[in-house]
């Protein structure tokens, strides 16, 4: 059976609050678990008082092998229980593959744009040119 440190949803329509338990990782989110060892409520304003964690039982749970989820496991590190490992995710702020070609399309019409632009200031001087070439002769 693998144990699993998480959240479980209580309180009423948006107005969370939520429980720190451990539960069989197959169990229900709000559903059957072996034991609350903590409380987190988003609601409060001050921010030291958001998260309660019975720490001994959060070490004796975590000594057994259970996994905490990765939001419990900021909770823990924050206490000091347990430290999470930085992550790093390079690519996170790059568009997707359907924005860089739409990107890619717009930058190409307006590069056809500017030389068009270009042409038309370049082609009157053209026109020009050969009219003074007869008006000297």
């Amino acid at each position: 059976m693998s144990l699993k440190l998480r959240l479980a949803r209580a309180g009423a329509k948006k107005r969370p609050y939520y429980h720190i338990v451990v539960a069989d990782a197959r169990a229900p989110r709000d559903g059957r678990f072996i034991e609350r060892v903590g409380t987190y409520d988003p609601m409060l304003a001050d921010k030291d008082k958001r998260v309660t964690i019975v720490t001994e039982r959060a070490q004796h749970w975590l000594s057994v092998g259970a996994q905490p989820t990765d939001r419990v496991l900021r909770f823990f590190d924050a206490a000091g229980i347990l430290n999470r490992a930085p992550r790093s995710n390079p690519t996170k702020g790059e568009p997707g593959a359907k924005a860089k070609e739409r990107a890619e399309t717009r930058a190409q019409a307006e590069a056809d744009r500017k030389a068009a632009e270009e042409e038309a200031k370049n082609a009157p001087a053209a026109e020009e040119a050969p009219a003074e070439e007869a008006a000297s002769e």
